[in-house]
Formats: structure tokens, C-alpha cells, sequence
């Protein structure tokens, strides 16, 4: 919000829909109004905005038919690949990163990811990783998904994942059979920011070898 609306004093309108797009072979211009809680335009509210161009971002999904082609598992929630903390596959020798796996806010994230990958990629040619174990990564209350959606080796991983609602003033926990294996508070988290927790490589190293779970408490 302020790198990208209030530096360049662009406004916000939360709670408004675009009900009329003005202009013939070039627009011209929109008309927003209010929406109530259902989502129904409040007559009255209606607003004219002058403009060439209207830009719509609805329901981002990743593009992943190269994936799909090649056998890859897919993740029903996110609509990405199945990756392990290295970012690999279920194709052995396939690795992938960034918006392949879910869309992402920042491209700090992406930028992160891509390290990972790449390093991994890297190693599985000059056959320096080896797998030790499976471990799976699900999701639990308060969690829409996590990613990687599976821990391979012991070492610090970061596990990414959004959370379903509004939340505010809870605890990110990760546990397995036996209980708690770390947490996190945070005062806030919302559907449309991505949360990011590491789970240190003692922890992977004690922790079930079958499954963990990411929840809020």
C-alpha cells in the first residue's frame, strides 16, 4: 500500500465494484460504486472516474501445464506442484519455484525460492543430495495450505502458507505426534498476505519422520 498507492497517491476504495465501463472502441472512463455485505451495488454510491485503461485481477492461479505434461503430482488447493523443502518434485530431477508452486506477494519470496531451487538442481546433477526421509507437511486449523508439502533432509526450512480468515493476536504452531515442535505469534494475519515460518534443523531432527502440521492456536 505504500510503495504502490500512497507514494504515487493513488486511491484505495475498498468495498466498491466497476457497475458501467464508458467509451466506444477506447474507454473513457468507469463507474464504481458501493457494495453492501452481499456483495449488492447501494444505489446512490455511484462514482465516475476518468480513465483509458481498466485493469482487472481476478482469481490468480499458476500456469502449469508443462508440469501437468510431465507427470508432476499437483496440489489441489494451490493448483501448483507438489515440492519437497528443496523445491523438487515428484518427478525425480524436476524442480520448481516461484508462481509454478502458488502465487506469491513478494518477489522477495520468488526471488528466495529460485535460490533454492536452483542450488538443489545443481547438486541432484553433480549427485551430492540424498534423501533421508519423507516427512509430510499439512495443513491445520486457521491454514489454507502450506508449502513445501513435504521435508526430505535435515536442515533449516521455511515453510510458507496463508492462512483461511481474518485472525488476530494467535500463535502459528507447528506439531507432530508427540506435540509441539515450535511457534510463532503474530498480532495479525489475513487471506491476502503470505505467512512464513522456519523450522530449524534441531527441530526437523527430533520431530516424526511421518507428519507434521502447521495450525493457528
Amino acid at each position: 500500500i505504500e510503495q504502490c498507492l500512497n507514494d504515487f497517491g493513488i486511491p484505495l476504495y475498498l468495498s466498491h465494484t466497476v457497475i458501467k465501463i464508458h467509451g466506444k472502441g477506447r474507454v473513457s472512463g468507469v463507474t464504481i460504486c458501493r457494495v453492501d455485505e452481499k456483495k449488492v451495488p447501494i444505489k446512490g454510491t455511484e462514482k465516475f472516474i476518468e480513465c483509458d485503461s481498466l485493469l482487472l485481477s481476478c482469481g490468480l492461479i499458476p500456469e502449469n501445464e508443462l508440469s501437468k505434461g510431465a507427470g508432476i503430482n499437483m496440489d489441489a488447493i494451490t493448483k501448483g506442484t507438489v515440492v519437497d523443502e528443496r523445491r523438487e518434485t515428484s518427478v525425480p530431477g524436476i524442480f520448481a519455484c516461484g508462481n509454478v508452486l502458488h502465487v506469491h506477494d513478494l518477489v522477495d519470496f520468488v526471488s528466495e525460492e529460485a535460490i533454492v531451487a536452483g542450488k538443489s538442481a545443481a547438486e541432484f546433477v553433480a549427485k551430492k543430495s540424498g534423501k533421508r526421509f519423507s516427512i509430510s507437511v499439512e495443513n491445520g486449523y486457521g491454514v489454507r495450505y502450506v508449502v513445501p508439502q513435504r521435508i526430505s533432509e535435515c536442515e533449516d526450512t521455511a515453510i510458507y502458507f496463508r492462512v483461511n480468515d481474518i485472525y488476530k493476536d494467535k500463535k502459528i504452531v507447528i506439531s507432530d505426534k508427540n506435540g509441539v515442535i515450535c511457534d510463532k505469534k503474530r498480532l495479525r494475519m489475513a487471506p491476502s498476505e503470505m505467512e512464513r515460518i522456519v523450522v530449524l534443523r534441531e527441530h526437523i531432527e527430533k520431530c516424526d519422520k511421518e507428519k507434521i502440521k502447521v495450525c493457528l492456536e
